[in-house]
C-alpha cells in the first residue's frame, strides 16, 4: 500500500480515537474499536486476560516455530483534561482528552498492522502488536508483562509524538531519553501549642521549611549540572489558623532524573536531609518514596538501527530531545532490548495541555517506520 492510501485509511481512525478518549483501565470502547479493525485485517488477537488493551500477533508462532519475535508498542489511554483545541473532531467527553498523543500512537500501530498483514506469509518470524492500557498511571506496562504474552519477544520498539520536532522528523538517541519518575511523601509530627509560646512546642512548620529549602540543594549541589534532574515540592499542608502551632505538617513532591541509579541517589539524599532535620527539630518524620517508572534506556545499536531505517524511508532523523516526563515503556526495556523513539508533530502547545494537537500528517510515516523496523529486525534476528 502506498503512503497516500495508507494515510487515507488512518486519518478517520485517528479522529475516532481522538473523539473518544478513555482513562486508564477504562478503555473499553477504545479496545473494542481496535479489535474491530484488527479483525477486519485478519490479525490474530491473543487471549491474555487483559480487561482493556490487547496484544495481537502477525506471522509465525514464535518460540514453537524457532523463529524470532519482535514487538511494537502503542498506548491507548487518555487524560482527565477538558479539551480546548478547537478541532472539528475534538473530544466528545467533557473532562477527558487525548492530550499526550496516545490516539496517534494507537493509530500508527494499526497502520503498521495494515502493512505487516499484507506480508504475513513471508515474514521470517512474528510481530506482536501491543495496545497498552494505563500508561498515564504507569501501571499498564507491568500488567501487560504479567500476562506472559511477551516472554518470547527479543526486541521491542515504541514511539511518542513530539511537538518540539518538525512534523515527520524522527528523534532517536541511545540511553535515557525519558526520565525516571516517582514521588515522595513526608509527614512531620511535632507538638502543637500556642504560637506565643513556641518554646513549649516542637514546631513542624519550622521543620517543613528546612526540608523545603535544603531539598533544593540536592540538584544544585549534589547532582552533576550536565546530568538533568529535578526535585519539586508540589503539595504542602500545615496548620489552619494564625495563632496556633500545629502538631503535624505534610510535604509531597516528585523526583525526576535521566538515569535510574541517579534517581535512587537523589531519593536517598533527600532521606538523609529529612533525618537531619528530624534530629535538630525534635520532631518525628516519616519519609517514603517510590519510583513509578525507571528511565528509558535505549539500546545504542538499535538506536542507530532506527535512525538508519528512518533515513532509508526518506525521513529526516536526528537526536531525540531529552524529556523529564516518565514513560513505562522502560519496564519493557528492563526485560527486552528495545528503543523508544519520537516523531515530530509540530504544534504550539506541549503534551498534557488543553490545546495540545497531535497533527495526523505524519501518521503514515510513523506506521511505515514501525512496520519496516519490525520486518528488518526479524530478518536480522533470523540470520543469527
Amino acid at each position: 500500500m502506498d503512503m497516500e492510501g495508507l494515510q487515507e485509511k488512518l486519518v478517520p481512525a485517528f479522529e475516532w480515537f481522538h473523539r473518544h478518549p478513555e482513562l486508564g483501565y477504562a478503555e473499553f470502547e477504545t479496545t473494542a474499536r481496535i479489535r474491530e479493525i484488527l479483525a477486519g485485517l485478519g490479525v490474530e488477537i491473543l487471549d491474555t486476560g487483559l480487561e482493556t488493551g490487547l496484544v495481537a500477533r502477525i506471522g509465525n508462532a514464535g518460540i514453537r516455530s524457532g523463529k524470532p519475535v519482535v514487538a511494537l508498542r502503542g498506548d491507548i489511554d487518555g487524560l482527565p483534561i477538558t479539551e480546548d483545541s478547537g478541532l472539528p473532531y475534538a473530544s466528545e467527553t467533557p473532562g477527558r482528552m487525548h492530550a499526550c498523543g496516545h490516539d496517534f500512537h494507537t493509530t500508527a500501530i494499526l497502520g503498521a498492522a495494515i502493512l505487516l498483514a499484507e506480508k504475513k506469509a513471508t515474514l521470517p518470524g512474528t510481530v506482536k502488536l501491543i495496545f497498552q492500557p494505563a500508561e498515564e498511571t504507569a501501571g499498564g506496562a507491568a500488567k501487560v508483562l504479567a500476562t506472559g504474552a511477551l516472554d518470547d519477544v527479543r526486541e521491542i520498539y515504541g514511539l511518542h509524538v513530539s511537538p518540539d520536532l518538525p512534523p515527520g522528523q524522527i528523534g532517536v538517541s541511545p540511553g535515557a531519553t525519558f526520565a525516571a519518575v516517582g514521588g515522595f511523601k513526608i509527614t512531620i509530627r511535632g507538638k502543637g501549642g500556642h504560637a506565643g509560646y513556641p518554646h513549649l512546642t516542637r514546631d513542624p512548620i519550622i521543620a517543613l521549611g528546612q526540608i523545603i529549602a535544603t531539598a533544593q540543594s540536592i540538584v544544585s549541589r549534589n547532582a552533576n549540572p550536565f546530568d538533568p534532574s529535578v526535585v519539586s515540592i508540589t503539595h504542602v499542608e500545615g496548620g489552619n489558623t494564625w495563632n496556633v502551632i500545629p502538631p503535624e505538617a505534610f510535604i509531597e513532591g516528585t523526583i525526576r532524573s535521566l538515569g535510574t541509579e541517579k534517581y535512587k541517589c537523589i531519593a536517598e539524599r533527600l532521606g538523609e536531609i529529612v533525618k537531619g532535620v528530624e534530629l535538630t527539630s525534635g520532631t518525628r518524620i516519616d519519609y517514603t518514596w517510590n519510583m513509578s517508572s525507571p528511565a528509558i534506556d535505549n539500546d545504542p545499536a538499535l538506536a542507530v538501527f532506527v535512525a538508519d531505517t528512518a533515513q532509508e524511508l526518506g525521513l529526516a532523523a536526528g537526536p531525540s530531545i531529552p524529556c523529564m516526563g516518565g514513560e513505562d515503556f522502560s519496564l519493557y526495556q528492563q526485560r527486552i532490548k528495545g528503543v523508544f523513539w519520537n516523531i515530530g508533530i509540530g504544534g504550539a502547545e506541549g503534551i498534557h495541555h488543553p490545546r495540545f494537537i497531535a497533527g495526523p500528517a505524519p501518521l503514515s510515516s510513523a506506521a511505515s517506520l514501525l512496520a519496516r523496523l519490525a520486518e528488518k529486525a526479524l530478518v536480522r534476528l533470523s540470520s543469527t
